[in-house]
């Protein structure tokens, strides 16, 4: 299980003696301007199912959120905020509004608790440290539909399978960036090793707080959270809830090691006790 592991490297506990360098997704909101061009060449390059180009109602947003058929999912949040002579994303003249957009994926968790409670072993995790459903193997059991601390996977109901971003993993194999990051024409979405990912991610938040943007941070990038750091992580310019995102993420299967140690101890103190017990009834 990959959450007893604990290791900073997920490749290397997961078998890969030797691995290229951890990839991933570093994606900036101030730079999305919402053309959901990420969107579309997902669902392209992965044959993914249109997901019903249903309006919401609420704003321009017509995928609703991640799903089996929508890897990458745009979001577009009205607000009610000052307008600054810094302030990024769309704005009306003379009126305190502003959007937020962000283009949100699976976050390929350093501990992911999918891989923890498959009983198949269709998530795996890559050489590359992404985490990958194969629908060949998965059997609908659905078990890491509630595990996830991000409600990122999702079963399609006419297959029974689950499904989600595998970050191009057939791309990576070949030297290619992931098909959203390729498409992106704000650089947004941005690809490539994750260390080197975070370093630009620390400059561009240095960056913003210069010019003003005081509210800019990152999301998912602490190893020290509650699932070990993520394979793709944000800079976001409002609290992650503002997102749709958990505040505090904690790999749901993290007591597992506890209980399954309580259960033991119980197990022992019953056959002990029956053993006691079983002893004196032959006096």
């Amino acid at each position: 299980m990959n959450v007893l592991l604990g290791s900073a490297d997920p490749a290397a506990s997961s078998g890969y003696e030797r691995h290229p360098p951890r990839m991933g997704f570093f994606t900036d909101t101030s730079l999305c301007i919402g053309c959901k061009a990420c969107e579309v060449a997902c669902k392209e390059w992965n044959q993914v199912p249109e997901d019903g180009l249903n309006w919401t109602g609420m704003s321009h947003d017509n995928s609703g959120g991640l799903g089996a058929d929508t890897w990458r999912h745009v979001a577009f949040i009205e607000q009610r905020a000052p307008i600054g002579p810094h302030q990024s994303n769309f704005q009306r003249e003379g009126e305190s509004f502003r959007w937020l957009m962000a283009s949100d994926v699976c976050k390929h968790c350093t501990h992911a608790a999918c891989l923890d409670v498959c009983p198949t072993g269709a998530i795996f995790r890559t050489e590359f440290a992404t985490v990958v459903v194969q629908q060949d193997v998965c059997n609908g059991c659905g078990y890491c539909v509630p595990a996830c601390p991000y409600g990122v996977l999702d079963k399609r109901e006419d297959d029974g399978r689950i499904f989600k971003c595998t970050l191009c993993y057939d791309r990576l194999g070949v030297g290619l960036e992931p098909a959203c990051a390729k498409a992106c024409p704000t650089d947004s979405i941005q690809f490539g090793e994750l260390d080197e990912l975070h370093e630009h991610a620390g400059k561009r938040i240095e960056q913003l707080h210069e010019a003003g943007v005081t509210e800019a941070r990152l999301y998912g990038e602490d190893p020290d959270d509650g699932v070990g750091g993520d394979g793709a992580f944000f800079l976001l310019l409002d609290e992650p809830e503002v997102y749709g995102l958990p505040p505090d993420p904690i790999v749901t299967t993290r007591d597992l090691p506890a209980m399954w140690r309580n259960v033991a101890i119980a197990a022992s103190g019953l056959l002990a006790g029956a053993a006691v017990a079983f002893a004196g009834s032959k006096r």
